[in-house]
């Protein structure tokens, strides 16, 4: 707009100047005008460029975060991974230890059975008939020492002896004879010993129990009298009031006696005391039947003596059921009870040396005869 106020003011000025001024200038405001927009154009791309290398940059940087992000976390996964490897590894060879050990004891354990079984079927392919009768005897000398040792049995240790002593004869085997020699010494060892009757002494002290209720309480002791001269009436008819009085005395005598005594007299007992009498006598012979069961002779005799000895203090001695009662108390206490036990059988041991020999002597053979 300016440029143009500008041409028609000279052209008004000049008049008749020629349109040709214009026309040189016009091509130089469209160049001018090009540059600047291909400055602006530049400067933009530039600008565009820039951005879009600095976006990329970063865009690479926080790329190459994630990425080490991405790898910390991978060697993390790994390390625990091969940490859980070794850990199932570590349990794994645990295990395969366990039960390699559970097998090596139940093969152990099974070779041993089958050891033991082969053992035991060798022992009955090389047993002999006569084996059976050295087991018979070995069986029951053990029963005669559990007979001995635990019951104190004498009798049927004794015959239990000789059954097995029958037995071993029955084999007909001298180089038994030092076993036959052992067994002949306890055999004697064991009829030497005394027999009790232990059974027979309980019944005899429970039927004494029984009759102790029965037996009959002393009455009072009292001194004895004194003697009393018998006055006589005299002839003498002076002594008149002697006689008289004599004579009344006499008459009196028929009607009231009068005795003197001098001395302690001992009362009898109150029922309360006549019942624990009985019973703590009762309580003496329940103690010697317990001494009896313990074969200790001190417990016997001591409840023995102190029963009978209340038994003459407070029963009738005149009564018999009391002179029995005394009498049998008295025959139980003239036995002893005591016994010396062996401490062993000096034929068990020589016995099972024998037993032991011959299976071992089989067992060889019969390995042998395997080859």
């Amino acid at each position: 707009m300016t440029d143009n106020n500008k041409n028609k003011v000279t052209s008004a000025d000049t008049g008749t100047s020629t349109p040709k001024a214009p026309e040189a200038q016009s091509p130089s405001s469209p160049k001018s005008k090009g540059k600047k927009r291909a400055t602006a154009a530049i400067i933009l791309s530039l600008l565009l460029a820039g951005s879009v290398v600095a976006f990329e940059a970063y865009q690479y940087t926080e790329n190459q975060k994630i990425i080490n992000q991405l790898k910390l976390q991978v060697n993390r996964l790994n390390t625990d991974l091969a940490n859980q490897v070794e850990v199932s590894q570590t349990a794994q060879k645990k295990e395969i230890k366990t039960l390699t050990n559970k097998l090596d004891t139940q093969s152990e354990q099974q070779e041993k059975s089958i050891k033991s079984l082969q053992v035991a079927i060798t022992d009955i392919k090389g047993r002999r008939p006569n084996d059976w009768l050295l087991a018979e005897s070995d069986y029951l000398v053990k029963m005669a020492a559990r007979k001995l040792f635990l019951e104190h049995d004498i009798e049927s240790a004794t015959e239990l002896m000789a059954s097995a002593d029958q037995r071993i004869a029955a084999l007909n085997d001298p180089s038994l004879v030092p076993l036959r020699k052992a067994m002949a010494e306890d055999i004697t060892q064991l009829k030497s010993l005394p027999i009790i009757d232990r059974e027979g002494l309980i019944l005899t002290l429970i039927s004494l129990q029984k009759e102790v209720d029965q037996l009959p309480l002393a009455n009072a002791l009292l001194p004895k009298e004194e003697k009393q001269e018998v006055e006589v009436v005299s002839e003498d008819i002076n002594d008149w009031q002697t006689n008289l009085t004599t004579s009344l005395k006499d008459f009196a005598g028929h009607f009231i006696t009068f005795r003197t005594r001098k001395g302690n007299t001992t009362p009898l007992l109150s029922p309360e005391q006549h019942f624990y009498l009985r019973e703590n006598i009762k309580a003496k012979l329940e103690t010697s039947i317990k001494g009896v069961y313990a074969e200790n002779n001190d417990i016997y005799q001591t409840s023995l003596t102190v029963a009978n000895d209340w038994s003459k203090e407070f029963f009738n001695q005149n009564s018999i059921k009391v002179k029995q009662f005394e009498q049998q108390l008295e025959q139980l206490k003239a036995k002893d009870i005591t016994v010396d036990y062996p401490v062993k059988l000096k034929s068990q041991k020589p016995l099972t040396d024998v037993i032991s020999d011959r299976l071992r002597r089989s067992i060889s053979a019969v390995g042998q005869g395997d080859k």
